[in-house]
């Protein structure tokens, strides 16, 4: 057995890939170079030797800032060509032989030429707004203002309140009325302020301006006919053109006041006609000028920027890539007196030679005298873990890394989620209706890979289009399932031929649900459609899926125990495979494999034997006889022997692992007390466990003995509530079919009954809705979040440590905009 499991040939995920620990001298010549070439490469993970120094005490702290000033200054271009509106350019301009000296002097022209006409324009466009503003006053404030003649706008309104004044109430006349009388303006003391301010701004405005003046004003306002931009936010505001009538100096300083804190331009408006449309016309002219002004200067802007924005990829790509090179630059150390940086790191062992390859061509190109040394290091750290995907696998290696990264060189379960991941929902959502649909939805996805996969998409499209593969597995088995359960949307077909089941006689009145009998072979596959409608479906399906669920749970389990002893004898635990692999096999499948094989040999006998009743009473008395539950000859003394070997299965996980490991340490380490004499390299070599670290540690009996118990406890409680969680898999299946079902009569049909077009749309579009929104929606969510419990929970406790951490090489390809 151990030499045919040895001859198998190896699974590529199964284990993580080999790694290395390898240290790097690099002349500083070629420094630079040998980074990027290794960045290209993306094959190498770098170890930070200067953790104990902040980011200012580095070596390369200067380049650090320059290319983050870089970025800073290509990001404030990005803000203001979106902020223009210009349309990105489908083939970029690449620039050839361009430097980082060079990009920093360009970067800095092109941003003090921005800035200079950004405030140019700025400057404009206040004028601009300020004349405009200063127009539409002088249209609105005329209507306000009352003729020579004495004839006031008959849509102004007063407000009037007695002015309290030096400490006695004064009535006075209103100012409307002082208005109309007769005289000038000037000679009766009325004044006015115009304006214009903010139209969400307006009621507060007049309300303030009522309590200053004590009502003792006359508010009169008018919406202006065009809106105005706003120069910082670019947005169009709509504003109120007011005229305030008032007597008085306090109150025109009260008033000035006020509308120097709402923010509201007042402008001087004469209240001749003649000199209002002199100013009119004057106002009117120098706008002209200024637009083809400000348009002249957004041309030559949008000239600029397009200029900038077709080198931009390339400049940020740039200026990305050398940052993250001085910033791994800065995690080697400086050796001064060999004028070369030392740097360590991890790689995979299939990386070396691409490795070397990249660092000679740097040192070639680099004109360097002196070669770069690569050679290979002990580490008395664990590994990265590493597993070489593709866009089939990744999702699924995320799933499980989710939980937690795989142990360097632990089994990957990854492995067998890839198929029972998307089975297990399947059995949860079976039909085979609601499988097209979501196999529709996956080739979507598929088909248009290449364009979605450059695009930005949002949160639950990314998370949907980063599982395609994943949801186009999960569909195919949906409708495996569901020819199984011969569900389409709820509703049985005769896929496979006729039914096994048949009227008994001709004066049977309901041929679908009462008087059946069997009068030919079984259904050749799947449930029968005789059974949907009939009065024991319930007990049927519910049978038939809880005793299903209990076979796949056993299974799965059983696969995981199975991997924790490939797991032992990879690292060569031989203490695990006869101490615990062993005992839990015998455990689990002594219970709940017999039962197992009980549920498939009642299935291939017809038995009617009650396996509640044999399973309770094979705990409670297990020397009764069975009498007519009994399955088949020998049960009783079977389950004597299962409930023993189970008994002893307990002890036996628990006592003997914690005393041979002490044993085991005692004779390691007897005679070891004073450490050891010689220290040199080559006994570091030798036993590079026990005389670098190990001998330390002393060996803590209780807290393994302890930790051994708690393991044991789970796996024997686990072994019973892990069971029982499979029965998900039946409670959802059930709950996916009825619902359906629901939809279908209770919507569908009940719509249908009716002779109405109108209701039966209505029927329609509500089945509609509730089959994407709550069963391929709602019940696949619940489906996909239980299936990755009974991975998580059941199936990787019993082999997967998850303990382990990423290995995360230097690259430019993982590069991000939160990188620059």
């Amino acid at each position: 057995m151990e030499k045919f499991i040895d001859n198998l040939p190896p699974m590529d995920l199964m284990r993580s890939e080999k790694m290395s620990f390898v240290q790097l001298i690099i002349p500083v010549e070629s420094s630079h170079r040998a980074i990027s070439y290794l960045g290209q490469l993306g094959l190498l993970q770098f170890r930070d030797l200067n953790a104990d120094k902040s980011p200012f005490q580095r070596m390369f702290v200067n380049q650090v800032k320059r290319c983050a000033e870089m970025s800073r200054k290509l990001r404030f271009f990005k803000d203001q060509i979106n902020k223009a509106g210009l349309v990105s350019s489908s083939h970029p301009v690449l620039q050839p032989g361009i430097d980082l000296e060079d990009l920093e002097m360009q970067l800095a022209e092109h941003e003090h030429e921005l800035i200079e006409m950004n405030s140019n324009s700025d400057k404009l466009r206040q004028s601009y707004n300020e004349l405009l503003e200063f127009k539409i006053v002088l249209q609105k404030a005329c209507g306000f203002l009352v003729s020579s003649h004495g004839h006031a706008v008959p849509d102004e309104r007063e407000l009037q309140e007695d002015v309290y004044s030096h400490d006695q109430y004064v009535e006075t006349g209103s100012l409307l009325e002082q208005e109309m009388g007769p005289g000038p303006s000037n000679q009766s003391g009325l004044r006015f302020i115009s304006g214009i301010i903010c139209k969400s701004k307006i009621l507060r405005f007049e309300r303030m301006l009522f309590r200053a003046t004590r009502g003792n004003m006359l508010f009169n306002q008018a919406p202006a006919d065009e809106q105005i931009m706003d120069p910082v936010s670019t947005e169009m505001i709509e504003k109120t053109v007011f005229v305030v009538f008032f007597s008085g100096e306090q109150a025109r300083t009260k008033i000035l006041k006020i509308c120097e804190a709402f923010g509201a331009n007042c402008y001087p408006v004469p209240e001749d006609m003649t000199k209002q449309r002199q100013i009119t016309r004057e106002v009117s002219s120098r706008l002209t000028d200024l637009e083809a002004t400000l348009d002249a200067g957004i041309r030559h802007r949008n000239k600029a920027l397009a200029s900038v924005e077709v080198h931009l990829a390339q400049w940020i790509n740039m200026v990305r890539r050398e940052k993250a090179v001085y910033d791994t630059l800065n995690m080697l150390n400086f050796d001064v007196t060999k004028k070369c940086l030392v740097g360590e790191g991890w790689c995979p062992i299939f990386a070396k030679t691409q490795i070397q390859e990249a660092l000679q061509r740097a040192s070639f190109d680099s004109s360097s005298q002196v070669g770069i040394i690569f050679h290979p290091m002990d580490s008395v750290e664990s590994p990265p873990t590493y597993f070489r995907t593709n866009t089939f696998t990744s999702p699924y290696q995320e799933i499980v890394d989710a939980y937690g990264v795989a142990r360097y060189q632990e089994a990957n379960p990854a492995v067998y989620t890839t198929i029972i991941f998307p089975f297990l929902f399947a059995v949860m959502f079976g039909d085979w209706g609601h499988g097209i649909c979501l196999l529709l939805g996956a080739l979507v996805l598929i088909a248009r890979e290449s364009k979605l996969s450059t695009q930005k998409l949002g949160s639950f499209m990314e998370m949907l289009f980063g599982g395609r593969y994943v949801l186009l597995l999960m569909s195919l088995f949906s409708i495996y399932c569901g020819l199984i359960y011969n569900e389409f949307f709820s509703v049985p077909f005769h896929i496979f031929g006729a039914s096994a089941y048949n009227c008994r006689d001709s004066s049977c009145r309901d041929a679908h649900t009462i008087g059946l009998v069997k009068y030919k072979d079984p259904y050749p596959f799947g449930v029968d459609p005789s059974w949907r409608g009939s009065r024991s479906e319930l007990a049927f399906l519910n049978s038939l899926k809880m005793k299903m669920s209990i076979l796949f749970g056993v299974v799965h389990m059983n696969l995981g125990i199975m991997l924790s002893y490939f797991n032992a004898r990879f690292f060569g635990s031989s203490l695990d495979i006869r101490y615990q692999f062993v005992p839990q096999m015998i455990f689990l499948n002594s219970l709940f494999g017999y039962l197992s094989f009980l549920i498939v040999l009642k299935w291939c006998t017809g038995s009617q034997a009650d396996l509640y009743h044999v399973m309770i009473y094979m705990f409670l008395s297990p020397t009764d006889n069975l009498g007519e539950n009994q399955l088949f000859w020998g049960q009783r003394p079977l389950q004597i022997v299962l409930l023993l070997l189970a008994l002893i299965a307990v002890p036996w996980m628990l006592f003997p692992k914690p005393f041979i490991l002490k044993k085991l340490y005692t004779e390691r380490f007897q005679g070891r007390s004073y450490g050891l004499l010689n220290n040199s390299e080559m006994d570091l070599e030798l036993e590079p466990d026990s005389a670098r670290q190990q001998h330390h540690e002393e060996f803590n009996f209780t807290e393994v003995f302890v930790h051994q118990m708690i393991h044991s406890i789970e796996f024997i409680l686990g072994s019973v509530s892990n069971t029982a969680s499979y029965l998900r898999l039946w409670a959802l299946s059930l709950a996916h079919s009825e619902l359906s079902t629901v939809f279908y009569e209770k919507v569908l049909l009940l719509a249908w009954g009716y002779d109405n077009l109108v209701i039966r749309l209505v029927g329609l579009a509500v089945f509609a809705f509730a089959t994407a929104f709550i069963l391929l929606m709602m019940e696949s969510l619940s489906a996909f979040l239980h299936a990755l419990r009974l991975h998580w929970v059941e199936f990787q406790n019993k082999f997967y440590h998850g303990d382990g951490y990423k290995f995360k090489p230097f690259s430019f390809g993982s590069l991000t905009e939160d990188d620059d």
